[in-house]
């Protein structure tokens, strides 16, 4: 680890995780690409074996460019170890699955990533592991619906379509006066703006082709423990589900990091920009930010968040055909339609929350759109999605 490295954020993206002085004075960690680890004697060779050993012993289990990553989210978060794996999915399936037994029962906030979801009802459900899915805007009332047998809560903040905020600390105390343990999906804001671990968190989970990788080129993930005891067994579940990263995506994370700050900045500023030009459009009934002081978790957001990032939706008003939309959406010239976020190209998608719902209705009529807003330059941004917007009310005239 760097000691390069401070207590100031915007340092340690830059400099966690990096010893270039150790590596021949390279500034990025090199790229070990491996599978068979050499020892030089039986004696090591058995050492390696060992589950205390400390050094390499084959290349799923990790190499120095997995570990010079892990080391740098660890020291990011103020963790006391991180684990990566092949996406974001992988980091909630295994942080998960690292905390479940048969019989178990678990809490899943109604809001949660589809995928997340999907793992609970076709995956968990083989395995004997009941999912119970909350309000995300339940607070300290999760009590009422922990049982004898729950042993994890699982949160997202905000939620991935719908940008509910849910209580975090409030969530977390209920969880410890109960020793169960909360995992988080922290990816919309990253470390940057909300240390989860701080929060009450005890895992948090970030899927790194988001915004630690930055350029929509890399499928990875992370899983980040405050005790040494899951960072074990996050790290003992992922190996013994064969997921690992590979070097190439490692490395790409790894030099992705050192500009997030700056990245993650302009992308919160042209976020916040869109949504509130978007609030004086009259073909939109709703945004859904919890950055606008008129969204109802302003509030939790202003309190326990520094900031936010270019995710957010918004809802238009009733009426509009699906030719008035796709007259919209086709003729954007700088927003492309495609699933993920959090690279430098700003994005936008049609989305039904109804579909991912259970214990909370969504009955909002109108179309809900989902928008990354990314690197470009707002007044092009602004100007794109208006033109969008009146061809939109334009084709419903026709």
């Amino acid at each position: 680890m760097s000691s390069k490295s401070s207590g100031r954020l915007k340092t340690n993206f830059v400099h966690a995780g990096r010893d270039p002085h150790n590596n021949h004075g390279v500034v990025n960690p090199p790229v070990y690409h491996a599978s068979t680890i050499l020892q030089p004697s039986l004696d090591k060779f058995e050492a390696a074996r060992k589950p205390d050993w400390s050094g390499y012993r084959y290349g799923r289990s990790g190499t120095p460019t997995s570990r010079y990553f892990e080391d740098a989210i660890a020291d990011i978060y103020g963790g006391a170890g991180a684990v990566s794996v092949s996406s974001g999915l992988a980091a909630i399936t295994n942080a998960i699955l690292a905390a479940v037994k048969s019989g178990d029962h678990i809490l899943m906030t109604d809001n949660v990533y589809g995928p997340a979801r999907r793992f609970c009802d076709e995956i968990l459900i083989n395995f004997n592991v009941e999912t119970t899915y909350y309000d995300p805007t339940i607070g300290a009332k999760i009590k009422d619906l922990i049982t004898p047998k729950t042993v994890l809560i699982y949160t997202e903040a905000p939620g991935s379509q719908t940008f509910e905020m849910s209580d975090i600390p409030a969530i977390a105390k209920e969880a410890k006066d109960k020793e169960i343990l909360v995992i988080m999906d922290n990816t919309w804001a990253s470390a940057m703006y909300f240390n989860a671990l701080e929060k009450g968190v005890d895992i948090v989970v970030e899927a790194v082709t988001k915004y630690i990788c930055g350029h929509s080129d890399v499928m990875m993930g992370v899983i980040v423990s405050k005790s040494s005891h899951w960072e074990q067994k996050t790290r003992s579940t992922s190996r013994n589900y064969g997921n690992a990263s590979g070097p190439d995506d490692l490395y790409l994370a790894q030099r992705g990091l050192r500009t997030m700050a700056v990245r993650m900045e302009e992308n919160q500023k042209n976020g916040l920009a869109l949504a509130n030009w978007l609030q004086s459009r009259p073909e939109v009934k709703r945004v859904l930010h919890p950055g606008l002081q008129t969204d109802p978790g302003y509030e939790i957001w202003k309190r326990d968040f520094s900031g936010a990032s270019g995710l957010f939706s918004f809802i238009l008003k009733e009426g509009y055909s699906r030719a008035a939309l796709a007259g919209m959406l086709d003729g954007l010239n700088l927003y492309g339609m495609g699933a993920s976020w959090g690279g430098f190209e700003s994005l936008i998608v049609p989305a039904n929350p109804a579909e991912n719902r259970t214990a909370t209705k969504w009955d909002e009529n109108g179309q809900l759109l989902r928008v990354h807003a990314g690197l470009e330059d707002i007044e092009d941004l602004i100007s794109d999605l208006g033109a969008g917007l009146d061809r939109l009310t334009e084709i419903s005239d026709l």
